[in-house]
């Protein structure tokens, strides 16, 4: 039973850290990445669809996006839809395809990424705490119900807290290559 909690609190802490590293993907850095616009919502025939599932999008150069409709004729939905996400782009269609020239960012917008990336990786911290919290919760009840006993719940109570530590850091890790990224010129 002890096991199986610790099991599901690693699994909760897993996803968010998951979760955290999709969040930076769509962070912009000086570079093109088609994680930036994937998921940006376009009218599909009157349906929002995620863009990725509509064309195949490519970084042919550090500063371009290309963007590949599998229909041609929404090459036009799918400008309107990147214009409309407000993310500073500036689509062009072109035969049958939609190109995005990346522009580069200005010290200022850098420092804000940064900012926006530290705030992310804070929110992940509290959310791996509160994993922890409720899985000790749990042991506590345990141990009054006399299902687990006291010495076993200290020992079990410092694993709790190197497994934290261990994704706490690993969340560090990610905030400080991502930061690195945005700050490379």
């Amino acid at each position: 039973m002890v096991e199986r909690l610790i099991q599901e609190m690693k699994e909760k802490m897993e996803k968010s850290v998951a979760i955290l590293e999709g969040e930076l993907r769509r962070v912009r850095t000086s570079r093109a990445n088609p994680a930036l616009i994937e998921d940006v919502k376009i009218n599909y025939y009157g349906v929002p669809t995620p863009l990725k599932h509509l064309a195949t999008i490519t970084a042919p150069d550090p500063d371009q996006l290309v963007i590949r409709p599998y229909d041609p004729s929404q090459k036009e939905a799918i400008k309107r839809g990147i214009l409309e996400a407000n993310l500073g782009l500036n689509p062009q269609a072109e035969e049958a395809l939609v190109r995005i020239k990346i522009p580069k960012l200005s010290e200022e917008r850098r420092r804000e990424l940064v900012k926006l990336v530290k705030e992310r990786g804070e929110e992940a911290k509290v959310a791996i705490r509160n994993i922890r919290r409720d899985t000790k919760e749990l042991l506590e009840k345990m141990e009054k119900g006399g299902e687990l006993p006291e010495d076993e719940l200290y020992d079990r109570l410092e694993e709790l807290n190197k497994i934290t530590q261990e994704y706490t850091a690993r969340i560090d890790g990610l905030i400080a290559e991502k930061e690195k990224q945005i700050l490379a010129v």
